[in-house]
């Protein structure tokens, strides 16, 4: 294959419009026998895709989007079937059977799942149609099948895509596609899995000219933008989506009557009788948390008060061993399984008609997120979507509420596509040097074709090249850095057998380095914990995972063999990345309502905490920005409520701190959540009107930036897993011992060195800052809180104490403190400080209380 893939032999014709409508007879029979009736928007995307066209379908989880899609090739299949059924028998079975349907799906936990979908139909209608599926947890059989041929339908990921698109012989065994279908599109459009996707999306357009593409995308904001990057070769292709939208209910569960209510830092076990009660009223739910470790332990407490069999409450988060997961997702089908506690493993199109309902433990943090998971329950068209929101603590409501507000006007975040990530375009251009090779101009058209590299110029492309001939200048004197080579004809190409089986193994964008598995000594695999937990266990420690009490007996080879403890406690594990911010769309309407309370029931439980807030301080609001200052154990703090987010919080304290600290100089500490931060400076500084100004002031920000945050330690952080899909990093070769999290630390870190003394330009160095920049510090976000919330009216208050938003700023300061105390004894005993100084609200009463009670 060179440059462009080379012309395949041509498909076989199309089916007759008369054989297309004999099929469609026949699946409209099989709608009637089920007692459905095609909905509009089904039939729109049937004579869309039989016509030639691509698309984008956008409807709400659980309206029959599937089926939408594969329609249409099921009634081609029928028209085909009629006319050839003789012939047929005769041929082998990779001639019988070409691959037709490309089905790519974002997560190998919903392979198995949509395989199931587009079985069940071909099989109803009599047609001999072979759906298999390829990804990393396919079985044997199934590999062979999406290799050698045979399988007319075929569900992958992009990983597995990628890997099917390196090998010389993929023009073949793609000859008769016709349509490539991406399911659950907005979990791609975000990140460089997307992008992966959108080059081998490029290749397939290349290979089968006229091929028809279809998204399928459940919740998304910027729905223009996301048909432009799945689809930039069909300008104004279609959008087709469901003319009415699926509602969801948001109701609930709040404390009763004068019950206390913690205002932060609570994992809402005291809801445990309240959810338990709810998950006895029906035969089966969902109860979903934002993070792993929650997850286990919501699975723990509700195991100790389950009054059933300890079979029919399960847990399913995505560290968990892919067979225990599919066990979890069968007793749901099957109605085996009455609860399970899951995070985002179970966000996406799985799909379980049977589920009554859905719970979200805490904020969900995004209106998508909300909607959804909303759809998991009653997972069929027609239904209308409810959730149950279980609140942690108190200012949650807010939030509850917000999203209720966002839902029923239809602001939903949007999804900004990452723009031009090197590291994937150096993993693709080997794969395709491995494919038979490529010559640099046409494959740089090709590339270019793509949303996400439409602006590659001429000089950065030909870094790209040198990069993957011999890693860029500072190392172009290491051989395991030279994977490309140039031959005689201009053509590069892969020539070391070592080379091209180390770049299979590590072609996809998920880095998983840093983990350890975790297995039974004498069973099976229980799923993989961070190095950095197991680390600090010694043998005989007891841990918690996977619904289990465990106690290590060795660590040995990044694996940690476990056996069953019996009673006891034991450390949760704990991952990276578990925090989720509140997006920009919730926070803004949780601002909203603090300035002007909407009267829901959610807002009637907070009214006391509200009105307490406006007595002793102020509330914020859209048009003015509140500014708390205050003296605790004589310490001076600031607390300032953008309600940017947790990300763009963390980055404004830093930012304050040092343009606080130029003005004069002092040491600080600072803490941020959803909704502000607090700087407490060592020496007691003043403060007014002019400080803060300047503290918002967006001029000379990325430069402060840099200063405030060390950017280049960051960008360190960050280049380990930009080495790893680019290839620098070699992966562990099968049968080798895997390498632990703090070689390969050692491993990037020294690269990062190297090429930052003796390739400073390099290539990757300017992404891993451009990473930081705008993917963890979220710097247009950033900027843009900065100029709104510099603009406003400004309210300096001095209450006398903690206020209802300053306290759980304080508790998140107290983490990071020396102390011979736990932090939730030194949260305890503040709060029963103001319990003393104040009369309690309950947030139960709807009556206006005078002042306020603290975290229990």
């Amino acid at each position: 294959m060179s440059g462009a893939p080379p012309a395949t032999p041509p498909a076989p014709p199309r089916p007759t419009a008369a054989a297309l409508r004999r099929a469609r007879r026949q699946l409209d029979a099989w709608f009637a026998q089920r007692e459905w009736i095609p909905l509009r928007f089904q039939r729109e995307v049937w004579r869309r895709a039989l016509a030639g066209e691509s698309g984008l379908l956008h409807t709400p989880t659980g309206s029959g989007k599937t089926l939408a899609v594969a329609g249409a090739s099921l009634l081609e299949a029928l028209a085909r079937a009629e006319s050839a059924p003789a012939t047929k028998r005769r041929m082998r079975a990779a001639e019988a059977h070409p691959l037709r349907l490309l089905w790519i799906t974002p997560l190998r936990a919903l392979a198995s799942d949509t395989t199931r979908a587009l079985r069940e139909p071909a099989a109803a209608l009599g047609l001999d149609w072979r759906v298999g599926h390829r990804t990393g947890d396919a079985s044997a059989r199934d590999r062979r099948l999406a290799r050698e041929g045979g399988l007319d339908a075929l569900v992958t990921t992009p990983e597995s895509l990628a890997l099917l698109l390196s090998y010389p012989d993929a023009p073949e065994r793609l000859r008769a596609l016709d349509m490539v279908v991406v399911d659950e599109w907005h979990e791609l459009l975000g990140n460089k899995h997307g992008v992966l996707l959108q080059l081998n999306l490029a290749r397939l357009r290349a290979l089968r000219p006229g091929l028809r593409i279809w998204g399928l995308s459940a919740t998304l904001g910027n729905l223009g933008q996301a048909r432009e990057v799945l689809l930039p070769h069909v300008p104004g292709a279609a959008l087709v989506g469901s003319p009415r939208a699926r509602t969801v209910a948001v109701r609930t569960l709040r404390p009763e009557g004068r019950e206390r209510f913690p205002w932060a830092g609570h994992l809402g076990l005291g809801q445990l009788a309240r959810v338990l009660q709810r998950l006895l009223a029906v035969r089966s739910s969902l109860l979903f948390t934002n993070t792993r470790a929650q997850a286990e332990l919501w699975h723990q407490a509700l195991a100790a008060v389950w009054p059933e069999d300890p079979a029919t409450l399960a847990l399913h988060h995505g560290s968990l061993d892919p067979a225990l997961r599919g066990a979890a997702e069968q007793g749901l089908r099957e109605g085996t399984v009455r609860c399970v506690v899951a995070t985002s493993s179970l966000d996406l199109g799985v799909d379980f008609p049977a589920v009554d309902q859905v719970l979200q433990l805490g904020s969900p943090k995004g209106v998508a997120r909300l909607l959804q998971r909303a759809g998991r329950a009653r997972h069929r068209p027609g239904e209308s979507g409810a959730i149950t929101c279980v609140p942690t603590h108190a200012l949650e409501l807010l939030e509850f509420a917000a999203a209720r507000h966002a839902l029923r006007s239809g602001r939903v975040e949007a999804r900004p596509p990452p723009r031009c990530p090197l590291d994937v375009l150096a993993q693709h251009c080997v794969s395709c040097a491995l494919a038979g090779g490529f010559e640099p101009d046409v494959l740089l058209a090709e590339v270019r074709g793509t949303h996400a590299f439409a602006g590659l110029d001429d000089a950065t492309w030909r870094a790209v090249l040198d990069f993957i001939v011999q890693g860029g200048r500072a190392l172009s004197h290491y051989p395991d850095f030279r994977k490309v080579v140039r031959a005689e004809d201009g053509r590069y190409v892969v020539e070391d057998r070592r080379v091209a089986s180390r770049h299979r193994l590590s072609i996809g964008t998920i880095t998983s380095d840093g983990s350890v598995t975790v297995r039974m000594l004498r069973g099976g695999r229980l799923g993989a914990v961070e190095e950095q937990f197991v680390g600090r266990l010694r043998r005989g420690d007891r841990f918690r995972f996977a619904g289990r009490l465990l106690e290590l007996v060795r660590l040995e080879d990044m694996t940690a063999y476990v056996r069953l403890a019996r009673g006891g406690e034991g450390a949760v594990p704990t991952w990276r990345g578990g925090r989720m911010p509140l997006s920009s769309q919730l926070a803004d309407g949780v601002e909203r309502l603090l300035a002007v309370p909407d009267g829901s029931l959610e807002l009637l439980a907070l009214a006391p905490l509200l009105a307490l807030q406006e007595r002793i301080s102020a509330r914020p609001g859209p048009d003015r920005l509140l500014v708390e200052r205050l003296r605790l154990r004589g310490r001076q703090h600031l607390f300032v409520y953008p309600f940017g987010g947790r990300q763009v919080n963390e980055g404004l304290a830093a930012l304050f701190a040092l343009r606080w600290g130029r003005l004069q100089r002092n040491s600080f500490a600072f803490a941020a959540n959803d909704y502000g931060l607090v700087l407490s400076p060592v020496q007691a500084a003043p403060v007014d009107e002019a400080l803060l100004r300047a503290m918002f002031s967006p001029a000379g920000l990325e430069a402060d930036l840099r200063q405030a945050l060390n950017l280049g330690e960051l960008a360190r952080r960050r280049f380990r897993e930009i080495a790893r899909v680019s290839g620098l990093l070699v992966p562990t070769l099968p049968g080798r011992q895997l390498r632990s999290l703090r070689q390969l630390q050692a491993s990037s870190g020294l690269l990062f060195d190297v090429l930052s003394r003796h390739d400073p330009g390099h290539l990757l160095l300017a992404q891993a800052e451009r990473e930081v920049l705008e993917g963890e510090l979220e710097l247009a976000r950033l900027e843009q809180v900065l100029r709104d919330r510099g603009a406003r009216a400004l309210v300096l208050a001095r209450p006398p104490g903690l206020t209802p938003l300053s306290f759980p700023l304080w508790a998140e300061g107290q983490r990071g403190q020396l102390s011979t105390e736990d932090w939730r004894t030194r949260v305890r005993r503040a709060a029963e400080r103001g319990d003393r100084a104040k009369c309690p609200v309950r947030c139960g009463s709807r009556r206006r209380n005078r002042a306020h009670r603290g975290p229990p």
